[in-house]
């Protein structure tokens, strides 16, 4: 195909494209359609390998699925747990998992697993058919779904890693990792790395053993040990995560970050943080004290919802509190977190 053909090619399918876009996107969305349409068309252009184009085809197919299925639930707060596929109904783990999903079922999350056996299925045990979502991996030496929610409307099953890790993390306000394998601890330190680079929004993350047990102990003592010392991590970033032998304690640790703090965004170079309290005058001279290093200019000060808050009907009504972020040291950012919530009774 000569470039003359393309252009002209890319020119008529654009008049088709435009048309598409006018029936079936709202006006808010519209660019950001645009955008997935030419990149799509694009890659078409590119006359890609059979084997690139398969895996396009089918991330986009697997996120469909995936989105379409949690859109329902979106209201509604979820949480991961991650741990091994391998732990055995005898196991002190699976207990412990099923007390700590029904622990958080009760207090009104649902809870999301990868739908296998083993603590994931403990976990949607706990917290019930009703309130388990799962985003399955097809893998040869797995027969699909667990019996809690096989052939449930709020299950999907993925072909590749990287797109069930998406749906796992991206809707989900917290996470609870228990003792596993490769797969466990992959999952985990992806977590903490898109935390530590502000790829991912703060999130409370708890490590979660059983009594006795010295699994996020020793990982933790690798990393101090190791990480730290070796400066590959910053001391501070041991604070994205929380070590505990207590379900009572792991279900706390996820009420108290939310006690106050309630959700984040960047409104061009602004970090504007929504809360349940607006802060005192004494408490803003407090963040601005102790937090300086996370302004790039200017200071923490109270704020009222941005336009296109108000636009789109994001959390308008809450109090707020914005600065100009250096983006970088997140982990201090989770540490700004902690002290907005030591503000408020819990």
């Amino acid at each position: 195909m000569t470039r003359g053909t393309s252009e002209t090619l890319q020119q008529i399918l654009r008049g088709h494209i435009d048309e598409l876009l006018r029936e079936f996107t709202n006006e808010r969305d519209r660019t950001l359609a645009e955008d997935l349409l030419s990149e799509t068309l694009g890659l078409l252009m590119d006359q890609p390998h059979s084997l690139d184009l398969k895996i396009a085809t089918a991330t986009i197919t697997e996120m469909r699925d995936a989105f379409a299925m949690f859109a329902p639930y979106r209201g509604i707060p979820k949480a991961s747990i991650f741990g091994s596929a391998r732990t055995q109904p005898h196991d002190p783990l699976w207990e412990h998992t099923r007390l700590l999903a029904s622990r958080l079922a009760d207090d009104g999350w649902m809870v999301v697993t990868g739908a296998g056996p083993g603590i994931m299925q403990a976990g949607m045990e706990g917290a019930g058919r009703e309130r388990s979502i799962g985003v399955s991996i097809r893998l040869p030496f797995e027969q699909g779904a667990n019996p809690v929610i096989a052939g449930d409307e709020k299950y999907v099953s993925m072909r590749y890693f990287f797109t069930r890790k998406l749906m796992l993390v991206k809707e989900s306000s917290a996470f609870i990792c228990l003792p596993g394998g490769f797969g466990t601890l992959d999952e985990t330190f992806e977590l903490l790395t898109l935390t530590q680079t502000g790829k991912g929004l703060p999130v409370p993350i708890v490590f979660l053993d059983t009594p006795g047990d010295r699994y996020w102990e020793m990982v933790h003592e690798f990393v101090q040990e190791q990480l730290i010392t070796r400066g590959f991590v910053s001391p501070g970033d041991v604070g994205f995560y929380f070590i505990t032998d207590s379900c009572e304690e792991a279900v706390a640790e996820i009420d108290r970050f939310y006690a106050n703090y309630d959700s984040i965004r960047f409104i061009s170079d602004q970090l504007v943080i929504r809360l349940r309290q607006e802060p005192t005058d004494a408490q803003l001279e407090l963040l601005n004290t102790e937090f300086e290093g996370l302004v790039a200019e200017g200071g923490i000060r109270r704020a009222a919802a941005h336009p296109v808050e108000i636009r789109q009907a994001d959390k308008p009504d809450l109090p707020r509190i914005s600065f100009a972020f250096a983006r970088h040291h997140y982990s201090d950012l989770r540490a700004m977190i902690n002290r907005l919530n030591s503000f408020v009774e819990i």
